[in-house]
Formats: C-alpha cells, structure tokens, sequence
C-alpha cells in the first residue's frame, strides 16, 4: 500500500543572513510486502470527502496570498496551463506553507518552479530510476525533499510544502498540458479553483486559438450564483479569451465574510469550426495533426448485450442508480436497433436468449425485468461476458445482424470476480479468443472495489473503452453520460493514410468506430518535401455506404500565423504528438505479452517523456536549487484503480475504440478518381482525375442557363436558353426504363439587370430508383439519402462516396460526378461568385455525356437527344450582328432560324471558359425539343417526367 508520509527535512539554506527550513509532503515506494489479502491490491491513496471539502489551494496559518493567478493556452486542442501563487509568511514565526493544484488526470505535469527568498528551484523530467537515485544521494547528505500527486476522482493533486521563517517570499509555478477530448459535441476545459483565502490578485485566463475557427464557447457558471455575470468573454473568427477576475470583494461569501466563496471547478466547453467532413489537417513545427469529426450522416444500426452485475455488492444505491440509468438507455434504442439484458451473479440469466428488436413492446417489458432485480450473491465475470458474446455471435450467423451495423457489449461491474474462473488473466485470454472483430466491449466499473485496470485491459483488447463510474448520487448520470458517447456510432473501419515518404512516426491510424459527437485524432512527424502541402486519405464505412475523403494541410502557413498570435501555445504540435504517442504507448506497455516487448515500450516511453519534459508514471521530475545541492521530487501516481497506463488507445477521446487493432502502414493508394497534388509524382499529377477526364463533347447547361447539346452525327452543337422562373424545377433528363431521372431547380439573381431576372441552377437532383438512391447537388451541400439514411457531405473536400450501384465523386469546391452502374455519368460544377456581388449568386452547371447509356424510355430536355434527330443547316448568311451569321435549321419536320454564336463549357477554366462555337435556336428551344419547355416543368426533384 502507498503511504503518505510528511517528511520534515532542515535544509539550511542562508540569504541575507537568515535561515530557514521548509517541508514538503514525500511519496514513498509500494511496500507490497504487507498485502496478504487478495483485495488488498485495490487500496488506493485518494482524498477523502472531507478532505475533498478542506482542500485549499494555499495552506498556512498566517500568511499573505498576495496573487493567484491560472492561464491556460489551448491551440488546436492542446492545453498548457499555468498556476502561479505569491505568497508571504506575514507571522511571527517559522511555519508551513503549502502549495497544492488538483490537475485533471489526463494531464501531465511539465515543470515546476519554487523561488524561495531569491533561491530558485527548477524541475526537469528524468527517467524514474535516475531521478529518484539523485534524490537519494541528496536525502543521505540531508540535502532533500519530496513532492507527492494524491489521486482523487477525475483529478490528481499535486501538493508541496515550504517551511519557512518570519517575512520569507514564496512563489510557486507548476506547469501541465493536456489534449481536449471531444465528448457530445464539445471540448471541455476544466480548472479547479479552491484558493482557501481571499486572494488580492486572483485572476483566471483562458485563450483560445483554433486556426479554422471557434463556433461556438460556453462558460456554465459552476461557482455559483453570485459569480454570476463575473466571466467575461470575448471572441472572434478564430480566437477566445475567457477571464474571471473578481475583486476582493466579489470573493467573499458574504459583505462582512474573511473567506473565499471561490471553491469549485471553472468551466470552459467549445467546439470548432469544420467545412467539411474530411477533417482538419494542420501542419506545424515540423509535425502534423489530422482531426477527423464527422458530421452529418446517419448513425448505424446497433446490437447491444448490456452485462450487469447483479452481485450482493450492488445492493442499495449502485443498483438503484443502475435501474434509472438503463430505463433512460433502453428509452434511446430504436426499432433498427436489437438488444438484451444479461445479469449476472453467481449464476448467469438472460432477459431473452436471443437479440430482440428495440421495438416499444420489448423495450417495455426490459424495464420491469430491470426493475424486479434483487442483487445477491458472488460475481461469475467470465461466464456473463461467454454468455454475451455467443449471443452476438449466434445472431450474426443466422443473419439477424446487419453486416455494417456496430455489435458491441456494455459490461457494468463493481467487483472482482469471486465465483467461476476468477484468474483475471485467464478471462481475458477467453474474452479475447472468442470475439469476433466487429464486436467491441465496454467496461463501466463502479466504486473503487472493482479492479479497474482490468476492465480497461480487456475493453481495450477487445476494441472498446473503460470508463470509471463513481458511487454517489449522480452514478445515473454518470452512466447515461458514458452511453450517449457511444449510442450513435457513424462509421466503421476508418483508416487514415498518407502518401508514402511523406511522414513518419504516426499515432494510431486506424479505428474501429467513430461516434457522433466525439473526435478522432492522428499525429506524426512530416518528412523533408519540396511540396508546400501534406495530403491524408481517409477510409471509412458508414450506413449502407463507404466513404475516402482527401484533406490537404499547407506546410508553412500555420507557422505563420501562430507567429502572429500573442496567446497561442506554439509547440503545440510537436507537444501534441508526443502527449498521444505515449499515452499509446502507456495502453499498449499494460497489454504487452512478454517481458522483453515491455521493456522495449517502457525505454520508448521514458525516451519521449524525458525530451517533451512529461512527468508519466515512468518518469519523475527532480526539482533542484540552482546549485544542485537542494532537491526535491515529483512523482507520478501509480493507481492500481486506473492502472498506469490512462491511454488515448481510442485516437482521439472516445471517438473510436480500436487499440486492439494494429496502425496500418502508411501508403499511398489513392482512389482513381482523386484529383491528384504536387505530393504525387509529376507523371501521375498530368493525368488528372478519372472523373474530370469526360468526353471531349457532351450535353451541357451551364450560366443562364445555357443548353448546349451535342449532335454527333451531324458534327454540330446547337444551344438555346431556357428563360423560366426561380423556384421551377426542370427535368433534363427522365428513363423510367432504367430507372433514372436528373431534375435541376432554378435560383434568381438577387434583383433585376437591364429589367432581366436571370435564373440559374441551384440544385441538381439525381435520382436512381433501384437503389431508392437520390443525390442533391446545392451550392452548399451534396446530400446523398436512401429513403433510410441520410449523409451530407461539403463542398470543402475531396471525397468519394459509394453504395450499391451508385458512385460519387467529389474534387474539392470544383465539382462533383455522379457515376450510375458504371455506364451512366453525370457531372455537376461549382460556380461561386463574390458573396457580396449585388446581383449574381453561386450556381450549377450540369455536364452529361453522349455516351451515356440509357433505355429507348428516355426523356428530358438533354435526354431526348440520345436519339440523336437528323438535323441540317442551309442558307447561311450575314446577320444584324456581323459577327454572328444566321441560317435556316431543319430538324424534327421544323424550319428554324438559327444564330451563329458561341457559349462557354467551363470544365477546363470556371472563370473564363472554352468558347463552344453552335448554332443558337430562339424562343426556349421552341422546335429542336419536344413540345414546350413548360411541358418539362416537374413538381419535386425526384419526379420523373409525365409523358408529352
């Protein structure tokens, strides 16, 4: 058991003829040798309630706090946080005075300073070992100290004390960074603030730097009432500063009161800005940072086995707590959803011995089994997971699971397990030797009796996460919190690449699901180039439908502007990198197999931690007086409750749970359709993408709009315009024999030009009726929907979109192609106009070529050409307009006059475009289509055309 002990050590340390002592509380090696019973192992050091409520920032009896100041730099979601406190012994006599921080166990601590009376103390991270055999040289010549870190819920406390004479001036700085995990949407920031006393300069500062921007910030007053209106924030495009500054008298609880009302955490929650769904690719200080937080799509279908502990240790609050969370849980499931209920004591039961759909009626039913539950008895661990995991794999077997649905188990636990196989390595080998690779558990352990380390070892094994939950009276909450992380998974299988010989040293690229609301997170080294941008290629699966997305990030610009940002934490990235490469390596040390591969990770972990100055449970930090003859030690925690390996095995915070699968080489393998970049080889960058390589000659309708509509045969083009009103949709293309129809809908000009209204496209729908497939082109958006699920995607990256027949390719903000079967195209370009142009608006153009392969059925405005008509062009002559000739046009049994002129196909250049020579019928077509344009006026955008 870890004791703390008060090590009250002299060290004489002379300034200006005086001498002082100072104290500080010391951590001490485990003694397991006093340990016979089995659970003694679970005892922890950790702060009791009372102590929880005694907890003061500043200890002393008679003392001045002159300033207490926190200021914590976020960039790019990595925090650096600062606490600095002043303070005089204002007595009469020698005393303690004691610094004390409650730091989020996430965290770790980068560096502590201590000025005492001109005598400075500064600390460096070292390898345990090493350090801690300085810090005994310098106990045996009396010459030391220690610094302890006590672990409490969600926080560890870092605590020193400094004994010290009459008039002596302290000041302490204690240093620490963390990664901001997503959770529901959001990014919390928390610090805790318990000063004790009323403090003159007590100031908090927050800022905040996203580089593609903040949409939102949050400060929930968790002070309490009268600090309303206190927290001050201030925000633009990309930048937040939250400041809390209260004077002496805003601290005080009440007019007439000596105490500080400041007791409690400070919270700052904020999210970013993303434009589009392929994430955020940032390069800096010669590392990269991928973020990757889709939004938009629908979430998979579930299969849950939910595994509650039913033991006689759950009596009282932690199975009432249980109840009300999983009445809440079950309410979430929904009909495409299928789950059970095992509990399980000594002996195993199964509300249904098969996966049920989350229909009202069995959800029902579920709630009062739940509710008739009487804990009781030993804890049976391994059978209830064997039990749960043949249930899933007995449903997909017989095909009741859908193959891109997520399977996963959620176990809830609060002990050891007593009855049945009880070895706890044993029942993680048979837990991993029986599931499947699409199944992933999750372990919730209540209360500090349950051995959590091991329920984060199998969770991780076995793709999933732990979480800890704490008996008291918000456990429900606790527990319903936990589930809404993982109750809408959008994607499986998400793999994140890069071009071969582009980066190195890369986290954990490849991630079993993604959840909404949360983030995944990859970082590595980028290698010497002389290209100006980094590339990243992701993979992933979602609802009926599998997605490669392409973001580029610029080497250099970043860098720039951080130069520029007086707040921002510059090294976040290289700091970022290492923060998640060991704490992957922490996950991993805790699953290794061999002692010899966990002697290889640990050199890994204490080489990282020593260059990036990271106090881990590997490493210790040596604080020593400018001389060196001083020193003191701060240490790491041990938590056999958390084990010592707090990981981001997920990539990124509970976004995916995925440890247990290997990272993937990183490769080159785009898609054929991606446009390539200067990353590719100049051979490959000629070529262009697949999809931009369309026929030389196509059916076109582009500008206001333009028709131009190309007859092979004849070796012509002929153009004519549509002039009809916004808000009409009009068909262009309708095959009722394959089952395919293209409508465009029409947008107005913000006013009138030379008393016109010009209107042009603003969406294009393709809709493939087999697949019940419909694709909705905007100027914002292309949304893709089943009649199921619905996924929208942004103009603002490459990506590529496939399920069943149809195929979509998007090149970021140029345009997009809609391939149907393989042997239909249809090409959608982006136009985009200054938004502040009086007139113009961002539009559509539509290219279709004529080798599309359609049915005899077909239809449209571009459609029925496909049946090319036989067309002639005689009596060419000189015009009102000398340099536009007309003619006479026979065509479907009509006489026209024609105009010689030219439109624009922009597919090679959408500021200028290419001049398309063709002949230009009047009157909306009136002759060369089939009856009137009105005729081809539709109601909705999957409307096929009603015969002429």
């Amino acid at each position: 058991m870890r004791r703390l002990l008060l090590l009250l050590l002299g060290l004489l340390l002379l300034q200006q003829g005086h001498c002082f002592e100072f104290v500080i509380d010391g951590e001490w090696e485990e003694e397991r040798s006093h340990m016979p019973d089995h659970r003694e192992r679970h005892k922890r050091a950790i702060l009791t309630s009372e102590e929880q409520e005694d907890f003061e920032a500043i200890r002393g009896d008679d003392i001045t706090v002159r300033s207490y100041k926190v200021e914590s730099r976020i960039t790019s979601r990595f925090a650096h946080t600062t606490v600095r406190s002043s303070v005089i012994n204002s007595g009469s006599k020698a005393q303690s005075i004691g610094f004390n921080v409650q730091i989020p166990k996430r965290a770790f601590i980068t560096n502590f300073t201590m000025n005492v009376n001109g005598i400075t103390f500064v600390g460096s991270v070292k390898e345990k070992t090493v350090a801690r055999n300085l810090y005994a040289q310098a106990r045996a010549r009396g010459k030391a100290a220690g610094i302890v870190r006590v672990n409490s819920q969600d926080m560890e406390t870092f605590k020193t004390e400094v004994h010290v004479p009459p008039g002596s001036n302290i000041e302490f700085e204690l240093h620490y960074q963390e990664m901001m995990y997503r959770k529901l949407g959001f990014y919390e920031h928390s610090l805790y603030l318990q000063p004790g006393r009323l403090v003159p300069q007590f100031q908090v500062d927050v800022y905040i730097f996203e580089p593609k921007g903040i949409s939102m910030v949050q400060t929930p007053n968790t002070l309490g009432e009268q600090f309303e209106g206190l927290i001050k924030v201030t925000s633009s495009k990309d930048k937040a500063h939250i400041v809390f500054k209260p004077n002496l008298q805003q601290q005080r609880k009440c007019d007439n009161c000596t105490g500080s009302a400041i007791d409690g955490v400070f919270t700052v929650r904020y999210d970013v800005t993303r434009d589009s769904n392929a994430g955020e690719l940032q390069v800096s200080d010669g590392h990269f940072v991928q973020f990757f937080a889709p939004a938009n799509l629908s979430p998979l279908p579930k299969n849950i086995v939910f595994v509650i502990d039913v033991s006689g240790s759950m009596w009282g609050v932690k199975m009432k707590q249980t109840v009300e969370a999983m009445q809440a849980i079950l309410d979430d499931l929904t009909i495409d959803d299928h789950f059970s209920i095992i509990d399980f004591n000594h002996n195993i039961r199964c509300w249904s011995e098969e996966l049920v759909p989350g229909s009202s009626i069995q959800i029902a039913d579920a709630k009062r089994y739940i509710q008739n539950i009487k804990p009781n008895g030993g804890t049976n661990i391994n059978e209830a997971l064997m039990r749960a995991v043949q249930m899933l794999v007995r449903a997909s077997n017989q095909g009741l699971i859908n193959p891109r649905s997520v399977s996963m188990i959620i176990l809830v636990s609060d002990g050891d397990p007593t009855v049945g196989e009880i070895k706890l390595s044993t029942i993680q080998k048979n837990v991993k030797r029986v599931m499947r690779e699409e199944f992933s558990l999750f372990s919730l352990g209540i209360g500090f009796d349950v051995d959590y380390d091991f329920l984060e070892r199998i969770a991780m094994e076995n793709r999933g996460m732990a979480q800890r939950i704490y008996a008291n009276h918000d456990a429900a909450e606790q527990l319903r919190t936990f589930y809404s992380q993982v109750s809408s998974p959008l994607l499986r299988r998400i793999t994140i690449q890069f071009p071969d010989d582009s980066v190195s040293d890369v986290t954990q690229n490849r991630f079993d699901k993604y959840f909404s609301g949360s983030e995944l997170v990859v970082a590595g080294k980028v290698l010497p180039s002389d290209s100006s941008t980094l590339t990243s290629f992701t993979t992933a699966s979602a609802a009926r439908l599998d997605i490669t997305l392409e973001t580029e990030g610029d080497m250099s610009e970043l860098d720039m502007e951080l130069a520029k940002q007086q707040h921002s934490f510059t090294g976040f990235a290289r700091q970022l990198w290492a923060y998640i490469t060991i704490k992957q390596l922490l996950s991993e040390r805790s699953l290794a197999t061999t002692a010899v591969k966990k002697r290889k990770i640990t050199q890994r972990i204490m080489s990282l931690a020593v260059e990036h100055q990271f106090v881990t449970p590997l490493t210790a930090m040596l604080v020593e007086s400018e001389d060196a003859k001083e020193r003191l030690l701060a240490d790491s925690p041990k938590d056999p409750k958390h084990g010592c390996c707090i990981g981001v095995g997920v990539g990124g915070g509970g976004g995916s749970a995925s440890s247990g699968l290997a990272p993937v080489r990183v490769v080159y393998q785009p898609p054929p359709w991606v446009q390539m970049t200067t990353t590719a080889p100049p051979s490959q960058a000629a070529k262009g993408p697949e999809e931009w390589a369309l026929p030389q000659q196509v059916n076109l309708v582009d500008n206001d709009p333009h028709f131009i509509v190309h007859l092979p045969r004849s070796n012509m083009d002929v153009c004519f315009n549509i002039d009809s009103t916004p808000g009409h949709i009009l068909n262009l293309v309708s095959d009722t024999g394959t089952g395919l129809v293209v409508n465009g809908q029409l947008v107005g000009s913000k006013k009138a030009h030379k008393s016109k209204l010009s209107t042009y496209f603003g969406t294009i729908s393709v809709y493939y009726q087999p697949d019940g497939v419909s694709v909705t082109v905007s100027t914002n958006s292309i949304d893709m929907n089943d009649g199921q699920s619905n996924h929208s995607f942004t103009w603002g990256a490459t990506a590529g979109i496939t399920q069943d027949g149809v195929r979509i390719a998007i090149v970021k903000n140029s345009h997009v192609s809609i391939i149907i079967n393989n042997n239909i195209e249809v090409m959608v370009l982006l136009h985009r106009v200054w938004k502040k142009h009086p007139v113009n608006v961002d539009f559509l153009g539509i290219y279709i070529p004529n080798d599309n392969q359609y049915s005899p059925l077909v239809h449209g405005l571009i459609g029925q050409f496909s049946r090319e008509p036989e067309a002639s062009v005689y009596d060419v002559r000189e015009g009102l307009d000398p340099l536009k000739k007309e003619a006479i046009m026979e065509v479907k049994g009509n006489r026209l006059l024609v105009t010689r002129g030219w439109q624009k196909d922009y597919r090679q250049d959408k500021k200028r475009g290419s001049n398309i020579y063709c002949w230009f019928i009047h009157n909306s077509g009136k002759g060369f289509i089939d009856g009137h344009y009105t005729h081809y006026i539709v109601p909705n955008l999957n409307s096929f055309l009603p015969p002429l």
